[in-house]
């Protein structure tokens, strides 16, 4: 089983064509096949690990630009993405339109396959994006530095805050609450197609 994602951008007729920078955002070695522009505003590319497929949902979802479809199942690989052809790409096809119906202009994430664990999951990326949407900048400042490695007391002496309120913006955050949910999504994820 293979996931197929096709990411469409957000408001693209009024935006920049942001195209570029997501075909150099990820490092695309552990892809089966790379990130390419499909059509005008939209890009898809080929991965066979639900914790890849993962991060890309958790990043694109606090990045805000993108409607995301997942499609996962059966693939047989082309010499690029968008070459290849079977049941995930249909699934992404039909992701990618639900997302794009759920709201215009805020991001979002569909995800179909053969199996109901595709439903399921694509209820805890909407649930994590809830909460990921709704982290202040001071929340993610905590978050990025903790997740970079720096250690509270760190954090706290180069904001010049206590250890304290760096706790309580990783609270607020809700950062321990996201991270709990990686892997339930990552086994969903791996049993959708």
């Amino acid at each position: 089983m293979m996931f197929v994602l096709t990411l469409d951008q957000i408001g693209s007729r009024t935006g920049g064509d942001l195209v570029p920078e997501i075909l150099e955002r990820y490092d695309h070695s552990s892809f089966v096949r790379a990130l390419e522009r499909t059509a005008g505003d939209e890009v898809q590319c080929v991965i066979d690990d639900p914790a890849t497929v993962r991060s890309i949902i958790v990043d694109l979802l606090r990045d805000g630009r993108w409607h995301i479809g997942i499609g996962a199942g059966a693939v047989e690989i082309g010499d690029t993405a968008r070459s290849g052809s079977g049941p995930a790409y249909l699934h992404a096809r039909e992701a990618v339109e639900a997302a794009k119906a759920l709201t215009r202009f805020t991001p979002s994430v569909a995800i179909r396959g053969d199996h109901e664990s595709a439903r399921d999951a694509e209820s805890l990326a909407r649930l994590l994006g809830t909460l990921i949407g709704s982290r202040t900048s001071a929340q993610w400042e905590a978050i990025d530095a903790l997740r970079a490695g720096e250690t509270p007391a760190q954090i706290a002496h180069r904001l010049a805050i206590s250890v304290e309120a760096v706790s309580q913006r990783r609270g607020h955050g809700a950062q321990v609450v996201e991270e709990a949910c990686w892997p339930l999504l990552d086994r969903l994820l791996g049993e959708a197609g």
